[in-house]
């Protein structure tokens, strides 16, 4: 094969292998925001309580948090492309089954396994990218990929605003089921298997303390209101999850095959990254809480049009991540985190200034920096994680990266939302009241994501550009 032949046959792979993960973080991403705005149908046609109510949103998060570190481990070890077909076939399928289910406690149940399917496909995603393009152009693959995963993001409340219009609640989740099997056709076709080749056997032991850790901390920080943030159960989870941490770190460290190197975090790169994504999602997840309320409670926005706003956050995103390759290549991914982080906190900032008398011309300068700011972030923080291993261990830094930003987004809105109510004068059905616990809640979300860039421009990288 000549070398013209042969350089086209690599561009369409890497072409398929990005249009099959932007697919499968596009569908992951989708179905966290369409199912939040459909809460209340579901409510209606199935006769749920409101505490059963937030374990369809729960059931999801828990079991993606806690697997997905897992999920990454597999796919060195026993392929890539295989698992990542895996998790294809299961979120679609078991995706029938929610819309499918007949009470509440059956659509539970589907939704746990859905976030199963999750935690295989999203470091899948990630790492297949990282073994079908060569460096120089990663940080535009991961650019792409981040637009698209954004893209699904912000399309959620209007895709579910649009059904819910002329369908019931089910049709939520059947819009899955094209992009899944759309999705595994794609990789079926175009993805590359790949793997770790010095992977010899599988860390059970890691894997259980690592996923039984996770799963004690998100439980209780997802359920700290109800069961109380002082409570024995919370304090008990909370423990049992730093006792089994430990426990995971010394375990890795003596084992001769760790499911999760410890040098990872020895180098300053990737720590710094993980430490960006859990701050930054900690915050994007209460933020978006935040606002979604602030305009349909207090302004008395529809859900579709709560979702139509989000478009000024989500084309100046789409504009940038789109961008990031070209960004990155001339200012290097660490200028461009802190700044995208940066401008990411203003916008938070310019949230909390928001009063029960804004309108929506007031929140637009906020929507404009903060989906601009984390569209910069975003596919940089990528780009220096995944650039401080070695390519046969992208599925394992993948699962790092991704635990990192599941569990700030399943902290950050729980404890943010906590302080919010400690710190409210009075009901939320008050608008004042409202406006004045939100200022709480995205004043700390703010500097959280400031601190993230002000650490981010002070760390030295160990050499090259980063």
């Amino acid at each position: 094969m000549s070398a013209p032949a042969h350089q086209d046959d690599d561009a369409r792979w890497q072409r398929g292998t990005l249009a099959a993960a932007c697919l499968a973080q596009f569908m992951i991403q989708l179905d966290v925001t369409i199912v939040h705005v459909t809460l209340p149908a579901i409510q209606r046609a199935l006769g749920v309580s409101p505490a059963r109510l937030v374990w369809t949103v729960n059931a999801y998060v828990l079991p993606l948090a806690s697997l997905i570190l897992l999920g990454g481990t597999l796919g060195d070890r026993f392929g890539r492309r295989r698992v990542f077909l895996i998790g294809f076939a299961l979120f679609t399928l078991f995706s029938v089954g929610c819309a499918l289910s007949p009470d509440d406690t059956v659509l539970i149940v589907f939704r746990a396994l859905q976030g199963a399917g999750a935690a295989l496909l999203a470091p899948s995603s990630l790492s297949i990218l990282t073994h079908a393009f060569p460096p120089e152009r990663r940080a535009w693959a991961f650019g792409m990929w981040a637009t698209l995963s954004g893209l699904g993001f912000g399309m959620g409340p209007v895709v579910a605003g649009v059904l819910l219009r002329s369908f019931e609640w089910p049709a939520i989740f059947w819009v899955n089921v094209p992009i899944g099997v759309l999705g595994a056709g794609v990789a079926a076709r175009w993805v590359r298997e790949s793997s770790n080749p010095y992977a010899r056997r599988l860390d059970v032991g890691g894997a259980l303390l690592a996923s039984a850790s996770l799963f004690c901390a998100t439980f209780a920080l997802l359920n700290g209101e109800s069961l109380g943030w002082g409570s024995r159960s919370t304090l008990g989870l909370l423990a049992a999850s730093a006792l089994l941490a430990l426990g995971f770190v010394a375990h890795e460290a003596r084992h001769d095959e760790p499911m999760v190197p410890l040098g990872f975090f020895r180098r300053r790169a990737f720590a710094a990254a993980n430490a960006d994504f859990f701050l930054a999602y900690a915050a994007l997840s209460a933020t978006l809480f935040f606002v979604s309320l602030y305009f349909q409670n207090v302004q008395g926005f529809t859900a579709l049009e709560t979702g139509l706003s989000w478009l000024t956050m989500n084309v100046p995103f789409l504009s940038i991540a789109s961008s990031s390759g070209r960004l990155q290549a001339r200012f290097g991914p660490r200028p461009v985190v802190v700044v995208g982080l940066a401008a990411g906190a203003v916008g938070i900032l310019l949230f909390a200034l928001l009063d029960e008398h804004a309108s929506f011309v007031h929140a637009l300068p906020g929507y404009v920096l903060f989906g601009a700011g984390y569209g910069a972030a975003v596919p940089a923080v990528s780009t220096i994680a995944m650039g401080a291993v070695e390519v046969e261990h992208a599925g394992v830094a993948s699962g790092v990266l991704n635990t990192a930003r599941q569990v700030g987004a399943a902290v950050g809105l729980p404890a943010l939302s906590a302080l919010a109510i400690a710190a409210s004068p009075g009901p939320w059905s008050d608008p004042a009241a409202f406006a004045a616990s939100m200022r709480v809640a995205l004043v700390v979300a703010g500097v959280l994501v400031l601190a993230a860039a002000l650490a981010t421009a002070a760390l030295r990288p160990a050499g090259g550009r980063a």
